[in-house]
């Protein structure tokens, strides 16, 4: 970045064969980025479609042949060109807000593909998922379970519901996005997950399916995935001899991604080998709520730098000042996120 004119960008790591450099310059797929930047402007993300497609079909794969959904958790990005593509290779979607939804529709995909997450559901989105038709409310408290039962009630409705149940894993994750702990505001503390099924069972316009939980995001190893499943199985198996049967098992999301060439890859294939052991010989159907694994490494975001500030002294910091902002890259803010930082064209030299 050594001129007003050159263009960088935040882009994934360079394992990544979307993106590639050719003579010098940065390209994704087949369309070098700086004909994107001069045709449409700066700051602007650009996303590779391929990527996303190779990841969602590398977790399928790592998932056959078990009876399993993968649902594209929209808070990722919810760009409806990322969102149809999802849609048209058959995936469901996890929702957390009536807006999601509408995009999802939008998109192309399906109600009765959807998963409602979230703490804050509001009279008016319960209403609207109900009619509808969403595939299943994940319950984060009692509270919400009984204004689901009552909304359910008046419109003439069978709430679909599975509890999200907090196992109290740690995710060994970054604090901001670890949300499988008790100190956590999601979910429902695993030893009180019996008795809220129980009440469950008693509620008008209820439809017990299955549990959920969510841990964390940006988790690099199957370990806690698989600690939280076994906590997870047990309860299904302590329901069971009470006579609550449950069908369907969701696991949330959280599958990291490298952001630095030294960060490991997530086993996918080894989590699915792993899946399938754990549920031989069980009747659940699985859902996953993948987001970032999916899509973190599909984007940039192009910026191009206005004015150089440099260092009056050797021991003062030096400033590119472009003309993306925080509100275009959130997560270095947020909590600390590193991003990879390159010129679309290298400049020259000599």
């Amino acid at each position: 970045m050594s001129s007003p004119r050159a263009d960088a960008l935040a882009t994934p790591s360079s394992r990544h064969s979307d993106f590639q450099r050719r003579d010098g310059a940065l390209w994704v797929e087949d369309v070098p980025l700086e004909r994107i930047a001069d045709a449409v402007g700066t700051p602007v993300w650009v996303y590779s479609s391929r990527h996303c497609e190779t990841r969602y079909r590398a977790l399928a794969d790592a998932l056959a042949p078990l009876d399993a959904t993968i649902c594209y958790a929209v808070k990722a990005n919810a760009n409806l060109g990322i969102l149809r593509l999802f849609a048209n290779l058959g995936a469901g979607f996890d929702i957390v807000s009536a807006g999601e939804l509408e995009r999802v529709i939008t998109a192309g995909g399906s109600p009765e593909r959807c998963v409602f997450s979230g703490v804050g559901k509001s009279t008016s989105e319960i209403d609207l998922a109900l009619k509808l038709g969403i595939g299943c409310f994940n319950v984060e408290s009692a509270a919400e379970l009984e204004r689901i039962s009552a909304r359910a009630s008046l419109l003439g409705r069978s709430a679909p519901i599975s509890l999200r149940v907090n196992p109290d894993v740690d995710a060994g994750t970054h604090p901001y996005i670890s949300t499988g702990l008790r100190s956590n505001k999601f979910g429902v503390p695993i030893e009180d997950a019996a008795a809220l099924y129980r009440r469950a069972r008693a509620l008008p316009g209820i439809e017990i399916r299955g549990v959920d939980c969510h841990i964390g995001s940006q988790i690099l190893s199957p370990a806690p995935l698989l600690e939280a499943l076994a906590s997870l199985l047990k309860l299904i198996d302590a329901l069971a001899a009470e006579g609550i049967v449950l069908r369907h098992l969701d696991l949330g999301g959280g599958m990291g991604v490298p952001y630095r060439p030294d960060d490991p890859e997530f086993d996918v294939a080894g989590y699915g080998r792993a899946l399938r052991a754990a549920l031989a010989g069980r009747d659940l159907r699985l859902t996953l709520e993948p987001g970032r694994y999916l899509v973190a490494n599909s984007g940039v975001l192009l910026t191009r730098i206005e004015y150089l500030k440099p260092a009056e002294r050797p021991d003062r910091p030096q400033f590119a000042v472009v003309d993306a902002a925080m509100n275009d890259l959130i997560r270095p803010a947020l909590y600390q996120a590193w991003h990879e930082i390159t010129c679309v064209v290298e400049p020259e030299t000599g």
